[in-house]
């Protein structure tokens, strides 16, 4: 059984996330945690927080939260009618990112799926600011979903890599899961600059090889361009319907060289976004 979270606002973009998670785990058992955060604020009357009031306040927008969620559950078991899946139903006086980490850590979360709208124009503005800070911050894998999205079976996967990852990284099994289960074929992207694979590398490509061994997968090999670059014109030539990376934990400096791919493609890509968190980025934090 799978455990999955679903933040939701109430909004289109938010239940697009959410439909897309559930088509996504048709066929698998799942328990999806529909969560809403509240914090209303207190009303101060001359320079004294009138508790009553603040009281009152609390009270019915925990209230309009519940029956929201209540409406939405409702929903989404009447339009899919899954008796594999199981929804409940949280609201909670906190911010966001605890809450998720809370749940992630008490319920044994095994993934997050939130809606991102990317960018304004030609603005490098992300407007999903909870969708990058869960990125950031979540000991956990996060499925950033584009507004509007509609759901597609995920048959060609892309998976840019620069074959530095841990071979215990636990993570890569929620890959190969819906990988098993849409059939999909993988795809290994590395950017050549200028120098051969290291040893390690070499290992954790043969170990990719052998952990997919399963799965129709295929190695690619991209000249020394900008990454993003290489991404984009890869997802549109092979018309990949499914991206994912690892997110490390890098020192400062690696992460003011990282941090722009990892933001560019949540700003830019058309397709869900899946990042892993890397084993070294889960025992740092």
């Amino acid at each position: 059984m799978k455990r999955i979270l679903l933040p939701t606002d109430f909004s289109d973009n938010a239940f697009n996330a959410i439909t897309y998670a559930i088509k996504l785990f048709q066929k698998v058992t799942c328990e999806f945690y529909l969560l809403h955060t509240f914090t209303p604020a207190a009303h101060n009357f001359d320079g004294v927080i009138d508790t009553n009031v603040t009281a009152n306040i609390f009270e019915i927008e925990q209230n309009a939260v519940n029956l929201n969620l209540k409406e939405l559950e409702q929903k989404l078991q009447k339009q899919f009618n899954n008796t594999k899946h199981k929804f409940i139903a949280v609201s909670a006086y906190n911010m966001l990112i605890p809450e998720m980490k809370s749940l992630i850590k008490n319920e044994a979360i095994d993934l997050v799926v939130m809606g991102t709208k990317g960018a304004t124009g030609a603005k490098e503005v992300f407007i999903g600011t909870h969708t990058m800070h869960a990125i950031k911050k979540l000991k956990c894998p996060v499925l950033a979903v584009p507004e509007s999205y509609n759901f597609k079976r995920p048959k060609e996967v892309l998976f840019p890599t620069d074959y530095k990852l841990e071979k215990s990284n636990i993570y890569l099994e929620l890959l190969r899961d819906i990988c098993n289960l849409h059939s999909s074929k993988l795809h290994f992207l590395n950017a050549h600059y200028s120098s051969p694979l290291e040893e390690k590398q070499k290992r954790a490509k043969v170990f990719l090889d052998i952990f997919f061994i399963d799965n129709t997968h295929q190695f690619h090999i991209e000249k020394d361009e900008d990454l993003v670059q290489i991404i984009e014109a890869f997802q549109h030539k092979n018309k990949i319907d499914f991206l994912v990376m690892i997110h490390n934990k890098h020192t400062m400096l690696e992460n003011l060289l990282f941090r722009p791919v990892i933001n560019k493609m949540v700003y830019h890509t058309q397709v869900p976004f899946l990042v892993l968190p890397s084993k070294e980025k889960m025992e740092k934090m």
